[in-house]
């Protein structure tokens, strides 16, 4: 490999349709660059995370990653997690225990493993275990301010809106339809500042789906602001983390496993798979991941 370059992916995460999903940025071989060069390629990237795999400090990680949004540094995010994951078993990483991974990242160690159904395996897709969250209900004097900002009277204020924090913050919040989430156009700036009174960078939305209809649940992640940028994300593993477990914590699970399909409005077709593990006290996260771009990038 020519001096100056580390090996590089560019993979679309939930998804096996390139296009279809979020795009993430990998960089190999990353532990002699900087914090401040890996910020320089994330931001360069443009994309809304750019991950670098390094080796790990913890015996019992398979590998470390740091993730970079274009602003800053994240301590975990979903799609980033499963991307890496991907891009370093395609090179040909063999896991320390087959079938599963253990990464390490801000937030400590995070699991992942192969998600199957009763098909076999779903595209070579992978599930990670959500990290802890952090939950605090949205006070109801807030509540008008909230709707004012969605520019809807569609909040179904029955599963209370609640900051969640696990290591990427989200205000969720639950529509009383996917049509009604998929139709929202807020105010921006009030959103924002209700986003961020509450500690979050990012409003997650999400809707039921008819009974046969394409996923359990429609979502929408709207970013306001800090590490997160601003915009709307394809498809979001950190908030259906967030939402599996606010979901959880309010009695208001679909089952013990659903879907939710992510980036309809921005004509992506993102699938998240849930499962709940109640044994061992997990909530999986999974989907698929396909690659787009192989090959080097070139470092100052």
């Amino acid at each position: 490999m020519p001096a100056n370059t580390v090996r590089f992916k560019q993979v679309d995460v939930f998804t096996s349709v390139p296009f279809k999903g979020n795009p993430l940025a990998v960089i190999f071989d990353a532990d002699t660059l900087s914090a401040e060069q890996m910020q320089a390629i994330a931001h360069w990237t443009n994309l809304s995370e750019t991950t670098f795999l390094l080796k790990p400090t913890d015996p019992a990680a398979d590998y470390r990653v740091r993730i970079f949004t274009t602003q800053g540094e994240l301590p975990f995010a979903g799609h980033p997690t499963l991307g890496t994951a991907h891009a370093l078993l395609e090179s040909g990483y063999q896991p320390k225990q087959p079938g599963k991974l253990v990464q390490q990242c801000g937030v400590g160690l995070v699991e992942l493993q192969s998600l199957h159904d009763d098909s076999g395996d779903m595209h070579g897709a992978w599930a990670f275990a959500a990290p802890p969250a952090r939950i605090a209900p949205l006070p109801e004097h807030q509540y008008a301010a909230l709707s004012t900002a969605l520019r809807s009277d569609a909040i179904d204020f029955g599963a209370t809106p609640s900051a969640v924090d696990n290591g990427a913050p989200w205000l969720v919040v639950r529509v009383n339809s996917a049509r009604d989430c998929l139709a929202l156009e807020p105010d921006a700036a009030a959103l924002a500042r209700i986003v961020q009174s509450v500690g979050t960078h990012g409003l997650a939305v999400y809707g039921p789906h008819e009974a046969g209809g394409p996923a359990t649940f429609e979502v929408r992640c709207l970013m306001t602001g800090g590490a997160f940028g601003v915009g709307e994300d394809p498809v979001t593993g950190s908030a259906n983390a967030a939402l599996a477990g606010l979901l959880s914590a309010q009695n208001l699970r679909p089952g013990a496993s659903y879907t939710a399909r992510q980036g309809t409005a921005l004509g992506r077709a993102g699938q998240v798979f849930v499962r709940y593990d109640d044994r061992n006290s997990k909530t999986w996260i999974g989907g698929s991941s396909v690659t787009v771009v192989d090959g080097t990038f070139r470092m100052p």
